[in-house]
Parts: structure tokens; sequence; C-alpha cells
């Protein structure tokens, strides 16, 4: 589909109308698809065709101090995103001292276990028990 003849006039018609801050059809945010929609062409139309428009208008969004709200918007989220980042890896971080410690104790229990089974069933063990042995008539 070739571009409609007025198309780079309504661009640069309603990129005055965004940055003058009386848009008709958009939402005037400073953003590629606030333009387009002002201009009534596809996105594609500034991100592919008119590469030189978009460079300008953000130019101009540069200009006047602005940042756009896409750009801030995914700013905001950068830092959220490292904020839940940095609390993943300490709640890993304690996980795996967790785990350190759940190991060590099994093995304990594990050991113990096999003792007692071992005075239970009257095995003679190769280590003799501290602990005095249950006694099963009281």
């Amino acid at each position: 589909m070739s571009p409609a003849p007025d198309e780079r006039d309504r661009i640069c018609a309603a990129m005055d109308r965004i940055l003058a801050g009386t848009p008709e059809r958009s939402n005037g945010a400073l953003t590629i698809v606030a333009l387009a929609i002002e201009a009534d062409v596809p996105r594609n139309a500034l991100t592919q065709r008119h590469l030189d428009l978009k460079n300008d208008f953000y130019e101009h969004v540069k200009a006047r101090g602005g940042t756009p709200d896409v750009e801030a918007r995914l700013r905001k989220r950068i830092v959220e995103l490292k904020k839940t980042i940095a609390n993943k890896n300490d709640e890993i971080t304690h996980l795996k001292a967790d785990v350190k410690g759940f190991l060590a104790e099994n093995t304990r229990l594990t050991l113990e276990n096999q003792e007692l089974r071992d005075v239970l069933s009257g095995n003679k063990a190769n280590v003799t028990p501290l602990r005095p042995t249950p006694n099963p008539d009281r």
C-alpha cells in the first residue's frame, strides 16, 4: 500500500498541534503512537517511511525538556523491577542458608534414626550410644 500524497504534511501539522498542546484526535501524549493518531496515519508511517519526522518530533520533545511518556513509564518500571530483583536475590540468599541448615538437621536425624533402629533390633552398633537405651517395659 502506497502512502497518501499528503502524509508528510499531515504528520507535520499533527506534530505542531501536539507540541502546541492542542491535539484534535489524540490524547496529546508526546509519543509516536499519539502523533500517528493525531496525523491519522498508521504508526509504521513514522517508524518505517518517515524516520526523519519521527526523529524531528523526538528532538522537539527533548528540546522542550520533556521526556516522552513511554520513556518515563519504562524508567519507572525499570526501577520497580530492579527493586524486585534485589528482593528476590535476598530471598534466594536466605533460602540457600535455610537449605544448608535443613540438610544438616536431616543428616543428624537420619543418623539418630538409624541408631535407634539398631538399638531396637538388638544389632550391635559400631557406635555405643551415649544416651541410655529406652526401656520398653516402662
